[in-house]
């Protein structure tokens, strides 16, 4: 049976991207060879999480990428402060032209340029979508 294993970011400096997703979800490198990558990040000790593993990438970063990380919260406030304190921590904001009219999530690039959303939980939704 197939499980995943890591998510893979691919990215131009893995220091600079290891620093802020570090400092972002409060992972942890791992260097022991884990999943045949050298370097993963993975959730502290006792935590769960997906481990990311990031990949030296010559390619820039997709405009609108097929695939990208939804990180959740709460509620619309921890929302927007988890998207101010991600902006200190060197990602930013992206002007996103398919933004529905009453969006759920806010989308961010981070310094490396690869896109993520993060999503209110609560958000109201359209019941007749």
């Amino acid at each position: 049976m197939l499980t995943f294993g890591v998510v893979v970011l691919g990215v131009a400096d893995r220091q600079r991207a290891a620093d802020f997703w570090r400092s972002a979800l409060g992972y942890e490198v791992r260097e022991d060879g884990y999943g045949g990558w050298a370097m993963v990040l993975v959730p502290p000790e006792g935590a769960s999480g997906t481990a990311i593993a990031l990949q030296t990438s010559q390619t820039p970063a997709e405009e609108h990428p097929r695939i990208h990380l939804d990180l959740h919260v709460a509620d619309a406030a921890e929302q927007e402060a988890e998207a101010a304190r991600l902006v200190s921590l060197g990602a930013s904001r992206v002007d996103w032209d398919s933004y529905p009219a009453d969006p759920d999530f806010i989308v961010l690039a981070d310094p490396e340029g690869n896109r993520f959303c993060i999503v209110d939980l609560t958000h109201e939704r359209d019941q007749h979508s």
